[in-house]
C-alpha cells in the first residue's frame, strides 16, 4: 500500500470518526453537558480556521494549478472562480433548500419534536457537504501533502459539531442511540467515500484537481462562513471571548501552517 494512499486513507477516516464520536457525545451525560458550554468555542475555531485555509492555502492553489494546465488560458480564472461559486451554491441549494431545518450548532427540541422527513432533509443536506469534505481533502494532498494536511484539520475541526447537530436533530425527531449511530456513520462514510472516489476515480473521468479544488473550496468556504460564524454570533451573544475563538483558529491555522512546512521542508 503506498504512503501517499495510506496518509488519505487515515485522513478520511479520522475525519469520519469525529462525526460518529460528536453523536456519541450527547449520550452521556456530564459529558453531554460539557460539550455543549464548549461548543460556541470549537465552532468559532473551526471557523477561523476554515476561513484561513481556504484564502491562504486552497484559493491561491487553484490559482497557480490552473495557470500552470491551462497555459493557453493562464490570465483567464472565470472557470475556477464560477466553479468556487458553484459549490458554496450547491452547499446552499443542499442545506437550506433541501433542508430548509438544518443549522450548524446544537438542535434543541426537547419539547417541540421535528418530524423524521425534517430530521432526515438534514442529514440529506450534511451529506453533500461531507462529501465535498473528502474530495477537499484528497484534491488538496494531491498538490501538496502539507497542503492536504492542513484542510484535513480544518475539516475535522468541525466534525464534531457536525455529529453532534446530526444526532440531536436525530433525537429531536424521537429515534435512538441507534439511530444516531447510524447517522453520525453515514456522515463518516460519505466523508471517507469523497477521499477514496477522488483518488480511485476522480482523474480517470477527467474531473482533475484543477477543477475539483475550486468546487470543494466553495463548499469549505460556505461551511465557515456561512453555517459556522452565524451560528457563532448568534450562540456567542454579548460573550467577546467567543468572537476571539475565530481569530484564535486563525492564529492555529498559522502556527500550523509555520510549523508542517518547518518539519515537512519548503
Amino acid at each position: 500500500m503506498d504512503s501517499a494512499f495510506l496518509q488519505l486513507l487515515l485522513f478520511g477516516a479520522g475525519a469520519g470518526l469525529a462525526n460518529i464520536l460528536g453523536g456519541l457525545i450527547l449520550f452521556p451525560s456530564q459529558i453531554n453537558e460539557n460539550y455543549k458550554k464548549s461548543l460556541k468555542y470549537l465552532l468559532a475555531l473551526g471557523a477561523g480556521f476554515m476561513l484561513a485555509v481556504t484564502f491562504i492555502e486552497i484559493i491561491p492553489r487553484t490559482v497557480v494549478l490552473w495557470q500552470k494546465t491551462h497555459i493557453e488560458d493562464a490570465e483567464n480564472l472565470y472557470i475556477p472562480m464560477l466553479l468556487l461559486l458553484a459549490g458554496y451554491l450547491l452547499t446552499q441549494f443542499f442545506e437550506h433548500t433541501i433542508a430548509p431545518h438544518f443549522h450548524l450548532g446544537e438542535e434543541d427540541h426537547a419539547e417541540n419534536l421535528i418530524s423524521s422527513s425534517s430530521a432526515y432533509s438534514g442529514l440529506g443536506g450534511l451529506v453533500i457537504h461531507t462529501f465535498f469534505d473528502g474530495v477537499a481533502i484528497a484534491a488538496a494532498s494531491q498538490i501538496d501533502v502539507r497542503v492536504g494536511f492542513l484542510v484535513f484539520i480544518a475539516v475535522f475541526l468541525h466534525k464534531f459539531p457536525e455529529g453532534f447537530t446530526t444526532g440531536s436533530m436525530i433525537l429531536a425527531a424521537g429515534k435512538s442511540f441507534r439511530e444516531v449511530l447510524i447517522a453520525t456513520s453515514i456522515l463518516g462514510a460519505t466523508t471517507l467515500a469523497g477521499v477514496l472516489l477522488f483518488y480511485f476515480i476522480g482523474n480517470s473521468l477527467g474531473f482533475s484537481v484543477a477543477y475539483a479544488l475550486p468546487l470543494a473550496s466553495g463548499v469549505t468556504l460556505y461551511v465557515a462562513a456561512s453555517d459556522l460564524i452565524p451560528e457563532v454570533n448568534h450562540h456567542g451573544g454579548h460573550r467577546p471571548l467567543v468572537s476571539i475563538s475565530i481569530f484564535a483558529g486563525v492564529a492555529l491555522f498559522f502556527a500550523i501552517h509555520f510549523a508542517v512546512h518547518q518539519i515537512m521542508g519548503h
